[in-house]
């Protein structure tokens, strides 16, 4: 894998280039302290000073409404309006290990093309981070990432180490390569040493996700998820924020004054009560602890066996959005058997006096 250097002056000036056939989405900031990924029509708009967004890159990649196709009583067509040719800066490592795990759900058995074609589409440009209190991300082993990218910049202060990671992104060098240089100093080197190390050192929670895969299994049937599902609000925001989550619901919307319906699809969660509703009123997950402990599984344990790694990539998201706590922090120290001072906790105790 080749690595050049970049100096800082020079990143928009790139940007600005590759950028003239694509649309550029980068991180803003939206408030104080939150961000977002956005379409960038001013390079000065950029904030690469953050540590999460508010809603992971799969946002972009397939939005929370898509409309799938157009019927009749005698044929359907297409719609792969949510498609186009995009360039994504500024994606954290555990995102791209969030897109690389996308990947391969939608590729398992069966190629998803909504979600394909907008993936071949998408070029990604990774931009390296510094942890916060909620990052889990080493615990994960999603805090460094050798795949899922098109470039990588890495921050030494004064130059990026730009990683190349795919022939397109070769081909983005090639369109400017005057702004690149292939000889690295000994001291850029060794500020990369210096800074991973530190970075290493700065994360201040972790959890033991080794033992996550059988701890499920152990405490499938732990008071531990009547507990959470006696706090929980069933909102869903867990999974808006998630960047592996996949759930969805396909809405059949009739054209007013024509023989056609819109097929569309959106966003749903396992979490909410009507997702696991069958027709004649059943619903196998009514439980709100049913539906928690569906979710965690997926999270710490099924997607293991297939897919190689856990669906959670340490983001944080989910701890820094649940009202009451319920995030895979405070789920897995629990099942670690870990004392936790949480609201959900506290709630448990108060109810059980």
């Amino acid at each position: 894998m080749k690595i050049v250097k970049l100096k800082k002056e020079n990143l928009f000036p790139f940007l600005e280039v590759i950028s003239k056939d694509a649309d550029l989405w980068a991180p803003v900031k939206k408030n104080s302290d939150r961000h977002v990924f956005k379409m960038i029509d001013d390079l000065t708009h950029i904030n690469l000073d953050y540590t999460r967004t508010i809603l992971p890159p799969r946002n972009i990649i397939l939005p929370p409404e898509i409309r799938m196709f157009r019927a009749t009583p005698l044929e359907y067509e297409p719609n792969f309006s949510h498609v186009a040719k995009r360039i994504l800066f500024g994606v954290h490592p555990c995102d791209i290990h969030g897109l690389l795990i996308m990947d391969k759900f939608y590729s398992f058995m069966y190629d998803d093309p909504y979600y394909i074609e907008s993936r071949k589409n998408t070029i990604i440009l990774g931009h390296s981070c510094w942890p916060d209190e909620n990052c889990l991300c080493k615990s994960t082993n999603t805090h460094i990432v050798e795949e899922g990218y098109d470039l990588f910049f890495t921050d030494l202060k004064k130059n990026y180490l730009v990683w190349i990671g795919s022939s397109r992104g070769d081909d983005l060098i090639r369109m400017k390569p005057d702004l690149f240089e292939e000889e690295i100093a000994n001291e850029d080197i060794q500020s990369f040493i210096r800074r991973r190390e530190e970075k290493d050192k700065a994360f201040q929670t972790e959890i033991n996700f080794t033992a996550m895969p059988d701890l499920m299994e152990l405490k499938y049937n732990d008071p531990l998820w009547d507990e959470l599902g006696t706090a929980c609000l069933a909102c869903g925001s867990c999974s808006n924020v998630c960047p592996t989550c996949n759930c969805y619901n396909v809405e059949d919307k009739p054209v007013l004054g024509e023989n056609c319906s819109d097929i569309s699809r959106c966003w749903d969660a396992c979490t909410l009560e009507n997702y696991s509703g069958v027709a004649g009123g059943e619903n196998f997950r009514e439980k709100r602890s049913e539906r928690l402990k569906l979710w965690y599984t997926h999270k710490l344990q099924a997607y293991i066996s297939k897919y190689g790694k856990p669906a959670c990539v340490g983001c944080g998201r989910c701890v820094v959005t649940c009202p009451v706590d319920i995030n895979v922090l405070t789920v897995g120290k629990a099942l670690d058997g870990n004392g936790i001072d949480s609201f959900w906790s506290r709630l448990s105790k108060e109810v059980t006096r």
